[in-house]
């Protein structure tokens, strides 16, 4: 081993290969990290966060210090805090595909937290020339080491107070999409610690209030905010990378969202967000990016993968100077490959184990599906190895069954136990809602969990993630409000976001201060989240759409961490009336299992009632002509215990859909006998009325027909006289 700079207070040791990372054990640290073909590998030791001068530099000896392809090494003496960088050299041949450079400072790609209480200032590192380590240039012309975060050496203790991940069944599961900042950022947020984790906490009470049971967390892996170089034309505002889909380091949560500073403290914060979640009954589910990293195309900044093995770590092209983009974001990487793939699982195990979340929703999940020349496989290792993994075997794992490479899964996604984000879903309801024609059939699909996608391959309902917006697109009100994105404010002459967002101004683009278009939009909103919470599947909801949250008609607020993305509360007084309608929904839905029945229906009568799980009419009564079916349907469910799979039996219902823009008399057939029908959904009331209090529900002195409003859903439900 070759000591360029160290303190001889401490012990130097060979060190072990396993565990990846820097483990924190008997009074020292244990240093690993992978590198197949690097030459040299160099540990930097720092005491602080800001300095630029190492109090140690130790060159690892590949005799002493490396077991195959993992460079290791063990001091005694340090203990957990203590910063560190790597430099790594190696061929510098991009024709090759190997990019090393023993001038650049990387980061370990196992560490458990960055220092993250600075601006980071990665131009620096960007750019191709500075990634080629040209001999010509002094070192000092190269040294970055201020301008790069540091990997932090983290201990595992915490006392998680018996703490376990709640592992929810999906079918049970209600899911709430938002953003750790975002969230409490707003000054209207009214928490001790806005934009943190902490403040997720301090929203404990509301998640409860509302009745969701699980969290879904853009991405939180450490990310650089400062990577989106782009002005707002509109306020020449600086853009920052606010959804965090580039991450730098799988293991590290996002060090910003500490309410003390990225040096550390950002995971007993998480831990700290996650138990506290659980002692309240909600699962904390990550939504986790394996598909690329922040290092971007062969222009952008090495600052772990690229410097440690590029030609291993990414999916190349022919000419391996450049990357293949099946992410849209510059790079792929190389999922498939038996490193990589562990790498990825042991990522998913210490998110689980060390961090105790409940579940992943995997960003571009078709891109893990690819192989090592970016083709599609039909059974991809990693994604059979995460559904049959046995720590993972209790956690949800949820697939963007899609990549920006032209794949499109949805329905088809291999591996197994996987359930999807069902845009189909999300794109037919909102299709009949806004009136379009022939949707009355595909409607019905939906409504019943999606068979067609699911059925085939022995999948169940829940499989299907329904939902009607997600942060990727309009929010709600946004979607009953404009015809049109307005993303002017992203600096791109309006170009991003899709333009196929079947979306409804309802007469007036934006902001209406006419009553009647805010009557029909609020109605709108209540009809799509109606529908979402009678579909079968496991229904997640956009945070702040229970309070009709607007971005202006942007549609893609990747980069607006301000007012445009950030949670406004003072909007839920305004729009009290459809936060409490939600409300209302969620415990409607919990409360009545034929909404989560386990099995798919079949339109057959298996307990001998004389009653079919499910019944298809048209508005006058008469069975489902599907082909002449306009706007309008109903339909019947059995709640006898063994149709739904539960424990008891539920009320029989009858729902009946109008997307027209007229109000139409509905006949109704009978209830079962000894019963009476009673309504417990009408979303063209108001107040108290659209869903009346559990008990209080409303007798129908007409029991043979019932006038649904135009754009309504009703629901009836039956009840022993």
């Amino acid at each position: 081993m070759k000591i360029l700079k160290y303190e001889k207070k401490y012990s130097i040791f060979s060190g072990e290969p396993l565990p990846f990372g820097a483990t924190v054990l008997n009074n020292g640290v244990n240093f690993a990290v992978f590198s197949r073909n690097a030459t040299s590998v160099t540990l930097l030791l720092f005491n602080n966060a800001e300095d630029t001068t190492p109090f140690a530099e130790l060159v690892l000896d590949p005799l002493q210090n490396k077991t195959g392809d993992v460079w290791h090494i063990r001091i005694q003496g340090i203990k957990e805090g203590v910063f560190y960088l790597y430099r790594v050299d190696g061929p510098y041949d991009p024709e090759k595909g190997h990019r090393f450079n023993r001038y650049k400072v990387l980061l370990d790609p196992f560490a458990k937290a960055l220092t993250d209480s600075f601006v980071w200032n990665l131009n620096k590192s960007r750019g191709y020339d500075w990634n080629s380590p040209d001999k010509d240039l002094s070192f000092s012309e190269y040294d970055d080491t201020g301008s790069m975060p540091k990997s932090i050496v983290i201990s595992d203790d915490f006392d998680w107070q018996g703490d376990r991940p709640l592992n929810f069944p999906l079918r049970h599961s209600i899911i709430y999409e938002t953003h750790v900042s975002g969230l409490t950022k707003h000054k209207s947020s009214n928490v001790e610690q806005p934009g943190t984790y902490k403040g997720v906490v301090e929203m404990i009470p509301y998640f409860k209030e509302l009745g969701i049971t699980s969290l879904e967390l853009l991405p939180i892996f450490e990310f650089d905010l400062n990577s989106v170089n782009k002005i707002n034309p509109l306020t020449n505002e600086v853009l920052e990378n606010y959804w965090g889909y580039d991450p730098i380091s799988f293991f590290a949560p996002k060090g910003r969202y500490s309410s003390s500073g990225g040096n550390g403290n950002q995971v007993i914060e998480f831990k700290e967000m996650v138990r506290e979640l659980h002692k309240a009954g909600i699962e904390v589910i990550l939504d986790v990016v394996f598909n690329h990293t922040g290092e971007g195309s062969e222009l952008g900044p090495t600052l772990s993968f690229r410097g440690w093995d590029n030609n291993l770590y990414y999916i190349l092209s022919e000419d391996k100077r450049f990357y293949r983009n099946y992410s849209g974001c510059g790079n792929t990487l190389n999922c498939n490959h038996p490193i990589v793939r562990s790498i990825i699982r042991s990522c998913l195990h210490y998110w689980v184990i060390e961090m105790h979340v409940d579940g992943f929703r995997f960003d571009l999940g078709s891109i893990l599906g690819r192989d090592q020349d970016g083709k599609l496989m039909e059974n991809p290792p990693i994604l059979e190895g995460i559904a049959e993994d046995p720590v993972l075997r209790n956690t949800k794992i949820i697939a963007e069954a899609w990549d920006a490479g032209g794949a499109y899964q949805v329905g088809s996604f291999p591996g197994g136990r996987w359930a999807e984000w069902n845009d189909k879903f999300r794109d037919d309801v909102r299709s009949f809602w806004r009136g379009d024609e022939g949707m009355v059939h595909v409607l019905a699909t939906r409504l019943t969990g999606s068979s067609d996608l699911y059925m085939k391959d022995g999948r169940k309902p829940f499989h299907s993630i329904n939902f009607i917006t997600s942060h990727d697109g309009f929010t709600l009100f946004d979607l009953v409000s404009y015809n049109n994105k307005h993303n002017e404010a992203n600096g791109e002459d309006n170009r991003d976001g899709s333009d196929n967002n079947l979306s409804y101004n309802h007469g007036e683009e934006g902001v209406s201060h006419n009553p009647k278009i805010q009557s029909i939009r609020r109605r709108q909103a209540k009809n799509l989240m109606a529908t979402l919470m009678l579909s079968l599947g496991t229904p997640m909801i956009l945070g702040g759409d229970e309070f009709l949250r607007t971005q202006g008609g942007n549609n893609n607020a990747y980069c607006q961490n301000n007012e445009i993305s950030w949670y406004n509360w003072d909007l839920k007084n305004e729009n009290i009336e459809n936060f409490t309608f939600l409300k209302k929904l969620i415990n409607f839905r919990k409360r009545h299992p034929a909404f989560h029945r386990l099995e798919f229906y079949l339109g057959k009568d298996s307990t001998f009632n004389a009653i079919p799980d499910i019944t298809w009419y048209d508005r006058d009564g008469n069975l489902a002509d599907w082909d002449n079916m306009v706007h309008c349907l109903a339909y019947r469910l059995d709640g006898t215990e063994a149709e739904i799979n539960a424990d008891k039996d539920d009320n029989d219902f009858y729902l009946m859909f109008n997307a027209s823009i007229s109000d139409h008399v509905f006949n109704i057939c009978s209830p079962p006998v000894g019963t009476s029908w009673y309504r417990a959904i009408d979303t063209a009331m108001s107040g108290e009325e659209d869903i009346p209090i559990f008990g209080n529900e409303a007798y129908l002195e007409n029991q043979d027909e019932y006038v649904v409003g135009a754009k309504s859903v009703v629901v009836l439900l039956s009840i022993q006289k």
